[in-house]
């Protein structure tokens, strides 16, 4: 496991309290083994994290993006904060060599796995915030998470749901939009599964199934898009 100067030097960021930034890199299953342990895990610091990193990114947008409509931001927001994009961006600054891990999860490479190192980036915003202030914050989260993602993401339009680019498809084509069902619901109350058809002009174009009305008709609009051939990124 490598020093944590070594990525205070990487960043730039010389941190005041260290013991606070050791903490940003505890994994919950390491002090399962280590119950003597002076440290916590990142868990809360995570949670910190990501709303520093939404307030980061709703101002970001809003002053970078004047002309951009709310839903704009919403779905542009979503597809830079979601775990793949903050994993790439831990993965880029090595934060897995840093991971304080069970015997278990190192094993089963937890360095690499992208949920915890998604995790780990949120709770290392969380600590410079915390000890720098949310410039600090801000400029880290531009630097190591926006340059070069962000401005490509929304060039290519990556930042629209299957939903949406089926609607804007639909409507040059077709002049119409497409319509949402729900074919079947199964499963117990509290975890509900819905199947949702997707029609355009009373033709089936899709199925989706997930655990929310949202989710099932991303994926049945995710299908349409495909039986359409158009490119679904």
């Amino acid at each position: 496991m490598k020093q944590l100067s070594t990525l205070e030097k990487k960043i730039g960021i010389s941190f005041k309290n260290k013991k606070l930034l050791e903490n940003a890199f505890v994994h919950r299953s390491y002090l399962n083994e280590n119950k003597e342990s002076s440290l916590f895990s990142n868990e809360k610091l995570e949670f910190l994290g990501d709303s520093v990193l939404s307030l980061i990114t709703s101002v970001y947008l809003f002053n970078r993006y004047p002309d951009f409509k709310e839903g704009d931001y919403t779905e542009i927001k979503s597809s830079i904060v979601k775990t793949g994009s903050l994993a790439e961006a831990a993965e880029a600054l090595s934060l897995g060599d840093y991971l304080f891990l069970s015997k278990g999860e190192e094993q089963g490479e937890g360095r690499r796995n992208k949920n915890i190192l998604a995790d780990t980036f949120e709770a290392l915003i969380a600590v410079i915030f915390l000890d720098k202030g949310f410039d600090v914050a801000n400029d880290f989260v531009v630097k190591y998470l926006f340059e070069g993602m962000l401005n490509d993401i929304i060039q290519k339009g990556q930042y629209l749901s299957s939903k949406s680019k089926l609607q804007e498809f639909a409507q040059a084509k077709y002049k119409t939009i497409p319509s949402y069902r729900v074919l079947k619901t199964d499963g117990p109350e509290h975890k509900r599964v819905f199947t949702i058809g997707i029609f355009l002009n009373k033709r089936k174009l899709g199925i989706g199934v997930g655990f929310s009305k949202k989710e099932a008709e991303e994926k049945a609009a995710g299908e349409a898009l495909s039986s359409l051939g158009e490119k679904n990124v």
